[in-house]
Parts: C-alpha cells; sequence; structure tokens
C-alpha cells in the first residue's frame, strides 16, 4: 500500500530534471528542511512496508507529509525554483539519503524540528 508521503517522494522522483542551469543556493536552514522532509518521506515508506527498524521511529505519516509539503513551499519561496527544481533538489536528497544510510541518524534531529514547527 502505498501512503500520500511515499507516493510524492515517489512522485518527486519520477519527475523529469529541471533543466540544467545554475544549481540553487540553500541556506544551511533549508538544507536541512530538505533533508528533514527527505528523511520523513522515507522512513513513512518504510513503516507503510512494515520495516522493523523503522518501527523506532513515531509514525511520520500524516505529520511528516505535512512538513513535506510546506518545507517543499518554503524552499521555493526562498530559491526562487519552480515545481521542477524543487522536485529535482527533494528526489536528488531522498535518493543520497537512502545510498548513505543516514536516514536513521538524521531522524532524532528531524523529529524534534517537526516538534518545533508546531505541526
Amino acid at each position: 500500500m502505498l501512503t500520500p508521503l511515499l507516493a510524492a517522494a515517489l512522485a518527486l522522483q519520477a519527475a523529469p530534471a529541471a533543466a540544467a542551469s545554475e544549481p540553487a543556493v540553500i541556506s544551511q536552514e533549508n538544507r536541512a528542511l530538505l533533508r528533514c522532509a527527505a528523511a520523513f518521506a522515507l522512513v513513512a515508506n518504510r513503516q507503510a512496508q512494515g520495516e522493523a527498524s523503522a518501527r523506532q521511529w513515531p509514525d511520520v505519516g500524516t505529520r511528516g507529509r505535512e512538513f513535506f509539503v510546506l518545507a517543499m513551499a518554503q524552499l521555493m519561496d526562498a530559491t526562487g525554483l519552480d515545481r521542477a527544481g524543487i522536485t529535482r533538489l527533494a528526489g536528488d536528497e531522498a535518493r543520497a539519503l537512502a545510498a548513505s544510510g543516514d536516514t536513521d541518524k538524521i531522524m532524532p534531529s528531524c523529529l524534534l524540528m517537526l516538534e518545533a514547527s508546531g505541526i
């Protein structure tokens, strides 16, 4: 079963890459938003698949999806990128996190960011 958060992450990964141009300059704060949005998508996917390692984290399906959407909107505003550009960034970040295996390492910080967001 695809969760809405997973569906959004998969749509981001499947979207065509934006035309090659100058890369967006992203502040450290916005880079953290991007990483955590991607981490929530990956963890929600793992939770939906029933992976035991994902059960160590609270359910991030609903709140993680809202965080993801708000983070993408904030990144669009901050960078001036269009939807295709943000889609590329989010997909790249999700793939990088999945490849590095760092998702579980950053989740404690991301959960603090989620709590601080008020979502």
